[in-house]
């Protein structure tokens, strides 16, 4: 099937062409006939397989028809993450070149009042992460009474961050009558709660099997002790197994470290995170895009939003605690049909973390030995399931410490005044993952 018979408009397919495309995804061919029907959409589909276009394209239609010029955003797309939000935005506006529409993109990280003003100008579309939005919400620089169209982009990663409650704070501020667009690359029984929470009568739209990684990429682990991970990811490299690759690890700490170490071996590499500014971050996915980087050191919240054409290589210098997280990472490559390697570094620590990636692709990694680097990986069946990590010694002792320390400055008033404590000074930490212990912020 052309785009053409998807009933697109000529503007559309103008702007469609030049980008050199010249027929839809599978996500675009089913997802979009319904868009421009009215309905709402459940949309279930693996990263990389054209899903941005499969909303932003029907969504220009639908407000080109009735263009209206007035000040209040007439679709609101919200995304969990910056680079994913710029992403969005950019589709937009190659997408919509033709259109007399106007849009804007709003996160967090960079000077809030550029926003400000282009926000005042009047727009059409409005893409935007959770937090900034509510920002702008609560200064009144933006009004969301005339929103028509709701797109929730890569529902579970908002979920997975703790944004459920800033999206029921935004769904408060829409009309009641709208729209409602949810995507997803995993489907669990969050995802499904809040889909029936703001969906109605939506049309299912799903182009592969749910929570399984993309077909396109070949996975294998290499068994490692963990204080040999970083000699082995050297020895790839060098060896050549491993050149330009995106290599996921848990903490911002950690990224920084790691790539430090990869340049003082020579190794022309940069690390992305939550920590870094808006401007180093996109500096360097740029480096990176232009090969004056060879190795993207980053932690999760990379996995989701990074446009990066071409990528060859995955590297899984720790495993994520969250299964599903493993999907996102590995899918930045293999896109739009190419071919992808995903490699694990796994230590015997990361055995019940793995047996929980195994059981949510119903499927076992393929082992590969490398000489020199072997480590003996205990049970992973896919059958089994990651029970929580039990704490050590030391965790328990480092617990009762702070728990003796937030009485005492709560001020030795009571349960009452420690548990305000509690709220005042930790809530920022999130919700504590239920495999490894590792806060949201440590992303």
């Amino acid at each position: 099937m052309c785009f053409k018979k998807l009933g697109l408009k000529a503007e559309l397919l103008s702007a469609i062409s030049a980008r050199g495309y010249e027929n839809p995804t599978p996500i675009q061919e089913q997802a979009i006939p319904h868009i421009l029907r009215g309905s709402d959409v459940l949309g279930g589909a693996q990263t990389g397989t054209g899903k941005t276009a499969a909303f932003t394209l029907p969504i220009l239609q639908l407000l080109s028809a009735n263009r209206q010029g007035g000040l209040k955003p007439r679709a609101l797309i919200l995304a969990p993450t910056r680079e994913l939000a710029a992403q969005v935005a950019k589709s937009v506006t190659a997408y919509g070149k033709h259109l007399a529409l106007r849009s804007a993109v709003v996160f967090g990280g960079v000077n809030i009042r550029p926003q400000i003003r282009e926000l005042r100008q009047g727009i059409d579309i409005l893409v935007a992460t959770p937090g900034r939005l509510l920002d702008h919400a609560g200064q009144r620089t933006v009004d969301l009474s005339e929103v028509e169209i709701l797109v929730l982009d890569e529902a579970d990663r908002m979920l997975d961050m703790g944004f459920i409650h800033d999206i029921k704070r935004i769904l408060k501020l829409l009309p009641q009558k709208r729209q409602n667009l949810l995507f997803s690359a995993t489907y669990n029984h969050a995802v499904r709660e809040l889909a029936d929470g703001i969906l109605h009568n939506p049309s299912m739209v799903e182009v592969s099997r749910r929570n399984t990684a993309v077909e396109s990429v070949t996975q294998l682990m290499h068994p490692v002790a963990r204080a040999d991970k970083f000699k082995l990811l050297t020895h790839l490299i060098k060896q050549g197994d491993v050149s330009r690759a995106l290599v996921f690890i848990r903490t911002k700490h950690a990224a920084n470290k790691l790539a430090a170490r990869l340049v003082k071996k020579s190794v022309r590499a940069a690390a992305i995170h939550g920590d870094k500014s808006q401007s180093a971050r996109t500096r360097a996915l740029a480096d990176f895009k232009r090969g004056k980087v060879d190795i993207l050191v980053a932690t999760d919240i990379a996995s989701r939003g990074l446009d990066i054409n071409h990528l060859p290589q995955v590297v899984n210098y720790d495993l994520p605690g969250i299964p599903e997280d493993y999907i996102h990472r590995i899918g930045r490559t293999g896109r739009a049909g190419a071919k992808g390697l995903a490699l694990s570094l796994v230590s015997d620590e990361e055995a019940k973390l793995l047996a929980g990636i195994q059981k949510l692709l119903c499927t076992k990694i393929e082992v590969r030995e490398i000489n020199g680097f072997q480590d003996e990986i205990g049970d992973t069946d896919s059958s089994a399931f990651p029970a929580p990590r039990t704490p050590s010694v030391q965790m328990k002792t480092a617990t009762a410490g702070f728990r003796h320390r937030r009485r005492k400055a709560a001020g030795g008033h009571g349960r009452k005044a420690a548990a305000g404590y509690n709220r005042e000074k930790v809530g920022g930490l999130g919700r504590i993952q239920s495999v490894g212990f590792y806060p949201k912020t440590a992303l």
